[in-house]
């Protein structure tokens, strides 16, 4: 049994970049974590399965598409009816500032946004999620 964080990070949605979401992942696996990366063009069902299968403290988002709003309100749902409330999810993109209270209101634990260096979501991270004991 691990004592590390493990954490999916997932690029939903039909969005094709994915240079930060490989950035972020490896910043998280270079700290320490356990990361497994889901890969471009994901389904948030597919995200969620990922996440239980993998026994996830957090999820990850990155989305750069403007489909921010749909796509972690679906992941949150999703992980409720799975019974899995106590994933973490967190995420970062081209999300607007106005958009953030919203998404904070159901349930996305931060968002970081453009600018947002890999030593602070790394330190957030740490600082957010419960340390596994085993």
């Amino acid at each position: 049994m691990s004592s590390r964080i493990r954490v999916v990070v997932a690029k939903p949605g039909l969005d094709g970049h994915d240079r930060g979401a490989k950035v972020v992942a490896r910043a998280l696996r270079d700290a320490g974590m356990e990361v497994i990366y889901t890969g471009l063009h994901q389904t948030p069902e597919q995200i969620v399965e990922t996440a239980i299968q993998e026994d996830a403290d957090a999820v990850g988002l990155s989305v750069l598409s403007g489909a921010h709003m749909t796509l972690f309100r679906r992941v949150l749902e999703l992980l409720a009816e799975r019974d899995a409330r106590d994933v973490v999810v967190f995420g970062g993109g081209i999300i607007p500032e106005a958009d953030i209270p919203e998404l904070e209101q159901i349930g996305v634990a931060k968002i970081f946004t453009p600018g947002a260096t890999t030593q602070a979501i790394v330190e957030w991270v740490r600082g957010n999620i419960a340390q596994p004991v085993g």
